[in-house]
């Protein structure tokens, strides 16, 4: 499941830092005294380096149950 994530993500990041998504965001305008499209990249960034330490950083879905540490059989 990681794995599929890690593409999808790969996916994601390719389409958000590429060329027709980034002249949406190449304007003359500024916001919060920034450039929009600085801004966007800051954001998209951000966003990027979370969802992959979210994913990179989640436990691993195992088929069987877990159980509890190992008891030592008592005399």
């Amino acid at each position: 499941m990681k794995r599929q994530r890690l593409i999808a993500l790969f996916v994601l990041g390719f389409l958000l830092f590429n060329y027709p998504v980034l002249s949406l965001f190449s304007v003359e305008s500024v916001v919060l005294g920034l450039p929009v499209l600085y801004l966007y990249l800051f954001c998209a960034w951000g966003g990027f380096v979370w969802l992959l330490s979210r994913i990179v950083d989640a436990p691993e879905a195992s088929a069987s149950p877990r159980r509890g540490p190992a008891v030592p059989p008592t005399d």
